[in-house]
């Protein structure tokens, strides 16, 4: 059961952010999604944006230490992490 919590907070934290990376596209880019990843791809900013887009798995993560579910929060740090260290060869 611990792994399966880690793991379910795993994928959360990366849904989530995609959700927020999806969010700033759509709330500060005058770009539909399509066209902005593409664009923002070109310039090199991809990884800047999904590192943005991990801001509400800060959120996230706060909520879930206070539901007391510990071992997800730790899947969203993980997840975090593992955004970090794959925007780093994008």
């Amino acid at each position: 059961m611990n792994k399966l919590d880690m793991l379910i907070g795993f994928i959360i934290g990366i849904i989530t952010s995609l959700i927020g990376s999806y969010l700033f596209i759509k709330l500060f880019t005058s770009f539909n999604l399509s066209n902005g990843l593409l664009t923002i791809k070109q310039y090199g900013y991809l990884g800047k944006v999904i590192t943005l887009g991990t801001v509400l798995d800060l959120l996230l993560f706060l909520f879930l230490l206070k539901r007391n579910k510990e071992l997800m929060a730790r899947g969203v740090v993980f997840a975090v992490i593992v955004l970090a260290i794959s925007t780093l060869f994008i």
